[in-house]
């Protein structure tokens, strides 16, 4: 995916424009320290959601789900006016289901109902090559595990996803579905397809909800599997042809025979 102008035309954008522009895009020192600010800011975010799954609604936490509503809605903001086709990146599947997020902590009484989807936001940044660029250069482990971490990154949020959905589509008339851990405890059970049977989702509905949690946690969970026990190869495009996976000692290319001169780290 090609990815915006780091300076280039910039000169004719509005002050917060370019500074969005830089947040979002550049990696400067004051880039990276915010939008590894988003990754905490959308953790803080679900762990909110989760802590009030315990609670009964009370006025404070009303006020606690608008405040994160107005975060979240000027960090939606900041990153179409960032975006240089701020259209395009409106009707992406992913920012659409943002703005259904935001709208939940800002309409009182909803109780955050579909801000589980939030989590969503953080296969977009696990994503995005920026992101990836700096994980890699920052943290050696991420580096040598990259698969592995994004695998077990999916599975979380899928099941973070799939306990949210069973329990805003449960709780209100499923006595045994009362919180987030009576939630995560159907959801993980259908997805192992243990199937204690002490939980279960009644009608159409929740059957084919079932159904869909245990036929993507196995695909999930048997991607996972083979990151962890295939062979260790390290990402590195070969200049000649461009394959990005070899052994980590590797000289030549497999595919081209062409010399890598893959770093190391002295080891």
């Amino acid at each position: 995916m090609k990815l915006p102008s780091t300076g280039a035309g910039l000169a004719g954008l509005p002050a917060d424009r370019r500074l969005f522009r830089e947040l979002y895009y550049r990696d400067t020192d004051r880039a990276v320290r915010f939008r590894y600010g988003l990754l905490v800011l959308d953790a803080v975010t679900l762990v909110f959601i989760v802590a009030t799954s315990f609670l009964g609604r009370s006025t404070a936490i009303e006020v606690a789900d608008t405040v994160f509503g107005i975060v979240l809605l000027a960090e939606f903001v900041a990153r179409l006016r960032a975006s240089p086709r701020p259209w395009r990146e409106l009707i992406q599947p992913v920012t659409l289901a943002d703005a259904v997020a935001v709208l939940c902590f800002l309409i009182p009484g909803l109780g955050a109902a579909a801000g589980f989807l939030r989590a969503l936001r953080v296969l977009r940044l696990l994503r995005s090559r920026r992101i990836l660029m700096r994980l890699r250069r920052d943290f050696p482990a991420f580096r040598r595990n990259e698969d592995a971490v994004i695998a077990a990154t999916d599975l979380a949020v899928f099941i973070f996803i799939m306990t949210g959905l069973v329990y805003e589509t449960q709780h209100r008339f499923n006595e045994n579905i009362r919180d987030y851990a009576d939630s995560l405890y159907f959801t993980v059970t259908a997805l192992t397809t243990t199937g204690f049977g002490d939980i279960t989702l009644p009608g159409r509905s929740g059957r084919l909800l079932t159904v869909l949690i245990m036929f993507c946690g196995v695909t999930l969970f048997l991607r996972l599997a083979q990151s962890l026990f295939r062979p260790s190869k390290v990402r590195y495009p070969c200049p000649e042809c461009g394959l990005q996976r070899h052994e980590p000692d590797a000289v030549h290319c497999k595919a081209c025979g062409h010399i890598l001169g893959i770093p190391d780290e002295g080891n």
